[in-house]
């Protein structure tokens, strides 16, 4: 199988490394996204999102004329749906952007291509993405149908990458890839190996999507049980940080760290959707997510606490990101806790996130983004939310006088 031209549908934080990655090895790749800002960005050769080396990439890819944003699906050889998988309501999957995806690319598909669903999805995600295809292109045949004979062959190949070091992952992680059919597994794992040096393991495409969220849930669960473990040492007046090293010293105990919550659109969304689909069955599941989507509230309590005594002091929250050392906001218990503190102590909070250059148009008029020296001389209070490699170097002296709430251990 000889693929000329990838497009890549959605050029986030998945969608453009990737689409980065198959322009260095020399192919056509055609990134396509509803952000018009975005689309123009790529096409300067520059990113519109934060990761390490991935302006080098995209700009060596766009000046040698291998890739290019488009606001409209063009015809190609293989299409990689990366959009995002939110929740809606009660935490009810939301395939609205997989559908217009789908829908999107459906007039320029032709007997051959292959596509391939990247977005973390529920399980049937990848059968309903057939389904919206055929019923826009009753002219090609597809595997629900036609089976091994196919026009369209369709796969599931879930990202399985941290921010922050996706370039390197990319190349270097196993993919787990589920076919609807052996011949489309056999296509999708042709395309892959034009860049991924680690192991494609072919199972079906519903193993493939349940394998996703499996990892990220089973990530859920450690991370539940370390913030509930964090909370009970408060009461009992116990440092749990030092509680963790020496558990950890037992040869088969390995706890995760605590923390204010846990966010991200993986490990904050992906259980749910297990929980959605089997909701009698997913009952470990669905309690790590509500420990892990309370501890926020613990935060907030911990903070009004400290305020109380203080009569109305200034606050600072170090770092709004979901995780250390990136720009990426979405489910963010940082973000959280910050919008919530911001409505309780009106015109208090500052933020110190050194890797943004703004906050969200809401929390302009709330909160102020200032840099580390202006918070720690303002504030009163200090959170730290985030442990980002700029609040390393922070000098014990500059905490001593202020009241300080670490819910990552950072400073301990």
């Amino acid at each position: 199988m000889h693929y000329q031209t990838i497009s890549v549908v959605g050029l986030g934080y998945i969608g453009l490394p990737t689409a980065a990655v198959f322009a260095s090895r020399k192919k056509r790749v055609i990134g396509i996204d509803v952000n018009q800002l975005a689309v123009e960005t790529i096409n300067r050769g520059e990113i519109h999102i934060v990761e390490p080396d991935l302006d080098k990439v995209v700009q060596a890819a766009v000046s040698g004329g291998y890739l290019r944003a488009s606001i409209t699906p063009e015809p190609a050889d293989a299409f990689l749906v990366a959009v995002p998988t939110p929740f809606k309501g009660q935490h009810e999957p939301d395939l609205s952007y997989i559908e217009s995806a789908s829908r999107a690319i459906a007039p320029v598909l032709k007997k051959g291509d292959l596509v391939v669903l990247e977005s973390t999805s529920p399980v049937g995600a990848t059968e309903q993405m057939a389904a919206w295809l055929a019923e826009a292109r009753p002219d090609l045949s597809f595997p629900q149908t036609h089976g091994e004979e196919s026009d369209i062959r369709i796969a599931h190949c879930p990202e399985r990458v941290l921010p922050g070091q996706v370039l390197r992952e990319l190349v270097e992680n196993d993919r787990v890839i589920g076919g609807m059919t052996p011949k489309c597994s056999d296509a999708a794992v042709a395309l892959y190996k034009i860049f991924v040096e680690g192991k494609c393991i072919v199972t079906n495409a519903r193993t493939a999507e349940m394998c996703k969220l499996t990892e990220n849930s089973f990530r859920d669960v450690n991370i539940a049980f370390a913030n509930e473990l964090s909370i009970i040492c408060d009461k009992l007046d116990i440092n749990v940080w030092e509680l963790i090293q020496l558990a950890n010293r037992h040869p088969r105990v390995n706890i995760l760290q605590p923390g204010p919550g846990v966010g991200g659109h993986c490990i904050a969304v992906d259980p749910w959707f297990i929980v959605n689909k089997t909701p009698d069955q997913a009952k470990l599941i669905r309690n790590a997510r509500e420990v892990n989507d309370k501890k926020p509230e613990w935060v907030i309590e911990k903070v009004k606490e400290a305020a109380s005594q203080l009569g109305s002091p200034k606050i600072a929250c170090f770092g709004l990101a979901f995780k250390a050392n990136i720009d990426d906001l979405r489910e963010s218990p940082a973000l959280g806790i910050a919008k919530k503190l911001s409505e309780i102590f009106p015109g208090a909070l500052m933020a110190v996130e050194p890797n943004i250059k703004s906050l969200p148009k809401s929390l302009e008029s709330k909160i102020s983004l200032v840099d580390v020296d202006t918070a720690l001389n303002i504030a009163e209070i200090v959170i730290l939310l985030v442990d980002h490699d700029e609040f390393k170097t922070i000098r014990k002296d500059k905490l001593e006088s202020l009241s300080i709430i670490d819910t990552k251990g950072f400073w301990q």
